[in-house]
């Protein structure tokens, strides 16, 4: 299992040197997503959601080609992605917890579709900070880290 993750994480964007696929998140409240990767190409639509996780599995000049957790994807402009982590909740009332266990004190519970800033990971939960809470979450519960991801 290791050498697939190995071998999937050497992949990397011919204009960054960036791994390919990475997450990133959105910049601004709206990021047109085009049909290709220039001003010419067609808007299909817009994301509306700052903050919001998306995957880049693609590069080409200033545009990055993204994928949102339903899979759904386009080319965007680099300029209206960030590099900070975000994750989207994908279990309703997920127990942020005080420590990296199972049986650690509940601190908060976040709805379906909360996006959290991630901070550091373990190979099975992340520390996660939503509405001014902080706190421990299965990793298994989160879109926007990859399960073999480890982060300090």
């Amino acid at each position: 299992m290791l050498a697939t993750g190995a071998a999937a994480s050497d992949a990397r964007g011919a204009v960054t040197n960036l791994p390919i696929p990475r997450f990133v998140s959105i910049k601004t409240d709206e990021c047109n997503v085009r049909r290709g990767p220039s001003l010419t190409h067609r808007i299909d639509w817009v994301f509306q959601r700052k903050d919001m996780p998306v995957e880049v599995t693609a590069e080409h000049g200033h545009w990055r080609r993204v994928r949102d957790r339903e899979g759904a994807g386009g080319w965007v402009h680099y300029s209206l992605l960030s590099g900070v982590r975000t994750v989207i909740v994908e279990q309703d009332m997920l127990d942020l917890k005080m420590q990296p266990e199972p049986e650690a004190q509940v601190n908060a519970r976040l709805e379906l579709g909360v996006i959290a800033r991630l901070g550091e990971c373990t190979p099975d939960w992340c520390k996660l900070t939503a509405g001014g809470y902080r706190g421990w979450a299965p990793k298994s519960a989160l879109w926007g880290v990859k399960p073999d991801e480890i982060r300090d």
